[in-house]
């Protein structure tokens, strides 16, 4: 694809994404959504941008910011609004909410709420993904605190000692709750991962979504070649509060100097020309979605055992 149609296409599931994003920050004062929301609002260029590479059939394991991945890999919107409502038609039944996404018919494998849960079924899929010779490429997605879990070096190690076909992508924004980097890791993330015999990779660019398609296609092709793990940390940045749909730059962790120089790098902040060609028909999608989740049946107590295994 020529690269002005791919970044009209990338900026376009970007916007998306933000916009969705501003419509739940909207709707949640008035208590539709029946769960606590971790918005992406600012990390959207990292999910379309590595997303952009992967097949239906590539799997994907995610965290409880997950928004941003569920859609850029081709999650429901109207499911996914319908989950945040709590309704049966939501993609989990109205039962796992915004921390708990999943659409299996895309490879979207679902979120979890417990940092690091998803890294090793990740690594799972991806043995299985081998010992059954199935021509896929496993991703798991975490942020940076989940380093700091035992379990995610145990994957490491693990993926590496087994050489299995799973990418693992750290979306650094630099934070664990209101707890920044150095105040919480003597390590670097892409070196200490090394340091299991992955090769890494380190984008700073994560606000740009061309930068990140680049190197992480490059990254995917190399794992359909040779069935070997990848590592790639990915610089971002969370506009919003940890978790929901306000701000807290007066808590005084982060300087709104920093959200200023993301900004200033932003496509979907500088590029307004793209922005009001896509935002409306973006809006009438979000529109029908929303509506579609409010019109939604809510759960029933011949719910409550449905999918409990």
């Amino acid at each position: 694809m020529e690269a002005a149609p791919l970044y009209e296409e990338l900026f376009y599931k970007a916007l998306r994404i933000r916009l969705v994003e501003e419509r739940i920050a909207d709707i949640y004062p008035s208590d539709k959504i029946q769960s606590p929301v971790h918005l992406s609002i600012g990390q959207e260029s990292v999910a379309v941008g590595t997303c952009q590479s992967l097949r239906k059939t590539d799997l994907l394991f995610g965290n409880y910011r997950g928004h941003a991945f569920y859609l850029a890999k081709g999650g429901g919107l109207r499911e996914m609004f319908a989950e945040l409502f709590g309704r049966v038609t939501g993609c989990s039944g109205g039962k796992g909410g915004s921390m708990h996404l999943a659409d299996p018919q895309v490879g979207m494998m679902g979120s979890s709420a417990l940092v690091a849960s998803t890294i090793p079924h990740a690594v799972g899929a991806a043995l299985a993904a081998n010992r059954l010779m199935k021509d896929q490429v496993i991703v798991a997605v975490f942020g940076d605190g989940a380093t700091e879990q035992g379990v995610y070096h145990e994957s490491l190690n693990f993926a590496a000692l087994h050489q299995l076909p799973v990418i693992f992508i750290c979306e650094n924004n630099g934070l664990a709750v209101h707890s920044r980097l150095k105040a919480r890791q003597a390590f670097q993330i892409s070196e200490h991962a090394r340091s299991y015999g992955l090769s890494a990779t380190r984008i700073p660019e994560g606000y740009d979504f061309m930068q990140v398609y680049g190197e992480f296609s490059r990254l995917v092709q190399l794992v359909r070649q040779d069935r070997k793990p990848r590592f790639v940390e990915i610089q971002t940045f969370r506009f919003r509060e940890h978790v929901g749909p306000g701000e807290d730059y007066e808590a005084g962790y982060r300087s709104r100097k920093e959200l200023e120089c993301w900004k200033a790098k932003d496509p979907l902040v500088q590029d307004q020309a793209l922005v009001e060609r896509f935002r409306h028909e973006i809006n009438r999608e979000i529109d029908a979605a929303v509506a579609f989740a409010d019109a939604s049946e809510a759960p029933q107590e011949e719910h409550v055992l449905s999918d409990v295994i």
